[in-house]
């Protein structure tokens, strides 16, 4: 049985998403992004089918080896890019490339701030810049699915910054605490969602078991801004088996799903 070495909540399948509005950047336009509510509960990415593009090569990585790991992730990345860039362009959204960088300490800027103790990774929607922690906790574990499903996570907050779902969640206002983790939960567990797609999509080309993706799945617990563990495991899976966003409508989901 693998023992997981590292805090999975803070770490792993939990990242810190950083609120701001869309920064500059080179956009392959197709059609305009939607706005307010139904950007959450209407988005065209619902309706983009499954992903078309059904590889990704992992590199060779091994434990404890920061230089690997950092190439292990931009590979993944350029794969996140190629397939994302298919899928936008069938709901005709628009689509750029998010910025990417690795660093081994916390406090570092990101665009929206210093990175944050007890976080993985974060994603920036000023900057559309994506910053992973490669820390001792996951290079301790770099050969499981974690370098994988994190990096694929954040990337699901740039296709959300892409499509309007985030800046429609930005531009409200929320009248409490509890009625903005509701809100967060639901983009969390979209991003879990997304995720899962993307990797359910490429699954057949990984040298992979089905136990390191339960592995990966079951490390998940319970916290207030990424919802139950069985929520987090419910979206990610839904997403893997789909292969496709059209199962990632976290805003229309009963309360119960995204607790």
């Amino acid at each position: 049985m693998r023992i997981p070495l590292i805090p999975l909540v803070s770490g792993v399948l939990a990242s810190l998403l950083l609120t701001g509005t869309a920064g500059a950047g080179a956009l392959e336009q197709n059609g305009p992004v939607p706005t307010g509510k139904s950007a959450q509960t209407n988005n065209p990415i619902y309706r983009s089918g499954q992903f078309e593009i059904k590889t990704c090569e992992e590199q060779p990585v091994k434990p404890d080896d920061l230089d690997a790991a950092r190439v292990y992730l931009e590979f993944v990345v350029d794969c996140l890019n190629t397939s994302w860039r298919d899928q936008m362009s069938k709901a005709k959204l628009p689509f750029s490339k998010p910025a990417f960088v690795t660093t081994s300490r916390t406090g570092v800027p990101t665009g929206c701030g210093r990175f944050p103790k007890g976080a993985q990774a974060v994603y920036c929607p000023l900057n559309k810049k994506i910053t992973f922690l490669l820390d001792p906790g996951i290079l301790s574990q770099a050969t499981e699915l974690f370098l994988f499903e994190v990096i694929a996570h954040e990337y699901g907050h740039h296709v959300q910054q892409l499509s309007g779902i985030m800046s429609s969640f930005n531009t409200r206002k929320y009248r409490s605490q509890k009625a903005y983790l509701a809100e967060v939960r639901k983009i969390e567990l979209q991003a879990e969602c997304l995720s899962g797609a993307f990797i359910g999509s490429v699954w057949r080309s990984l040298d992979r078991v089905e136990s390191d993706f339960t592995y990966v799945v079951e490390a998940a617990y319970d916290t207030a801004s990424h919802g139950k563990s069985k929520n987090i495991a419910y979206w990610v899976k839904r997403g893997f088996d789909t292969e496709s966003p059209n199962a990632c409508n976290t805003f229309s989901a009963p309360k119960s799903k995204v607790s």
